[in-house]
């Protein structure tokens, strides 16, 4: 007599034998640098390969601590700050609302990743968009998290955190008032919100959630900095550094490509040594306001009318900002 059990256990092992885990993985990855050690050790001795290695691993360590201390405290001010609290603190006329909005992103530490769905939290409860998306573009470039990262990467310029402090309330004060004179409310398509669930799983899932997206940029954006200081001829760098003008756009388009997080564009833009402060000031005060990532952020949250209007003009602003306060400081 044949056991029922029998022809289920074939199958049933074959399906396990055929996945391949992370140990698996890690193994097989050990097992090629090892066979490869040869070849490696010559590469990774030569001078190109050892600076660039230096400029990436330093951009990473000095920006790592302050891109966990950013979206931790944007998290928990997303989930445990009552949204009604931003009501209540902001005038009535939206004119006024417009710069206390853009003030209270200064003062509320918060990331690109976290401001978007708060500004949409914001228009949800009542207050007028130009005040939702001046704090929208304020939080990320102007909280105290990022001013304090610019004033570590920048220890011989402490007037780089002015003038980004500066550039970068301008430009969100002004895209506010924009929005005010010219914006439609039938740009804006917010989606069906209802969050649920235990806060301190929500806390925990947005905290990583932002980590690792925004850890991610902050990987590619120190790769492009170390690929910048070595790779690139340095005549080339130079060329467009020693244009005026074409090394501030330089900088801003490079910004709106890389998609840095906030709490670690300094200290990429302090890697740049071949560009003038006020290319690498572009560079800090376009990066938080408009990329990549946020335009797709925007388009989700907002809808696309929104977005490809609202970014092209951001751009434009906040560049022009920075351009005008760079050349007056230095």
């Amino acid at each position: 007599m044949v056991e029922r059990g029998n022809p289920r256990v074939g199958p049933v092992q074959t399906e396990v034998d055929r996945r391949v885990g992370s140990v698996e993985v890690l193994a097989g990855l050990l097992v090629v640098v090892l066979l490869a050690r040869g070849p490696l050790d010559a590469v990774l001795g030569t001078p190109i390969v050892q600076t660039w290695t230096t400029v990436f691993v330093s951009v990473v360590l000095q920006a790592v601590p302050f891109l966990v201390f950013g979206v931790t405290l944007s998290a928990a001010i997303a989930v445990f700050v009552p949204r009604e609290f931003f009501a209540k603190a902001l005038p009535k006329h939206p004119a006024l609302a417009v710069p206390a909005a853009a003030a209270t992103g200064m003062v509320l530490p918060g990331c690109e990743c976290g401001s978007v769905p708060v500004a949409g939290a914001l228009v949800r409860k009542g207050i007028t968009p130009a005040a939702a998306l001046a704090f929208l573009l304020a939080a990320p470039a102007l909280n105290p998290v990022v001013l304090a990262a610019t004033a570590i990467a920048f220890p011989d310029r402490p007037s780089m955190v002015f003038a980004r402090a500066a550039a970068g309330l301008a430009a969100s004060v002004v895209m506010g008032w924009l929005w005010l004179g010219l914006g439609r409310t039938e740009w804006i398509k917010l989606p069906d919100h209802s969050p649920g669930g235990p806060r301190w799983r929500a806390f925990t899932g947005a905290a990583g959630h932002d980590l690792v997206h925004a850890g991610g940029f902050l990987v590619v954006g120190a790769l492009a900095a170390a690929t910048l200081n070595v790779l690139i001829p340095g005549r080339w760098l130079q060329a467009v550094a020693d244009d005026p003008v074409l090394s501030v756009l330089a900088l801003a388009v490079l910004a709106v490509l890389l998609s840095i997080c906030s709490e670690a564009d300094a200290f990429v833009a302090a890697s740049l040594t071949q560009f003038s402060l006020t290319a690498r000031l572009a560079f800090l005060v376009v990066g938080p306001m408009v990329d990549l990532k946020l335009f797709a952020m925007q388009a989700g949250t907002f809808g696309r009318r929104f977005a490809v209007r609202f970014a092209p003009a951001t751009f434009v602003v906040a560049l022009g900002c920075a351009a005008v306060t760079g050349t007056v400081l230095w």
